[in-house]
């Protein structure tokens, strides 16, 4: 399997990934996201408890959606990390090769569509 297409996409989601983990955060100490608010929140800005609920809502469906693009990264890395060491494209259950189309639609595709449906 010729896997230069696949890290050339896997490249291009992973710099997509970042970017917009970037507007929605920012790294801890740790090297994790952690969400920002859209805007600093300060006690004297906020008219009513109902604009700080909203900006509290916002805030948590910030962290929300940053969870999931970070755990998207995280996917894409360990694919061109796989890319790296010769094992890209084999399915972590029955260890059989993923099947190419499945690998165009999703380039980090961890299991086989046999596997993916039992898993389901």
């Amino acid at each position: 399997m010729n896997t230069d297409i696949y890290k050339t996409k896997l490249e291009e989601e992973k710099k997509l990934l970042e970017e917009e983990l970037k507007t929605m955060g920012k790294v801890d100490k740790t090297g994790d996201w952690e969400a920002t608010p859209e805007s600093e929140i300060k006690a004297q800005d906020v008219e009513d408890e109902g604009d700080m609920a909203d900006r509290a809502e916002d805030y948590e469906e910030r962290s929300s959606t940053l969870s999931v693009l970070e755990s998207r990264l995280g996917d894409v890395n360990r694919a061109l990390s796989l890319i790296e060491n010769g094992q890209y494209g084999i399915c972590e259950i029955c260890k059989n090769k993923i099947e190419e189309v499945r690998l165009e639609v999703n380039p980090s595709a961890r299991t086989c569509e046999t596997c993916m449906k039992k898993v389901i």
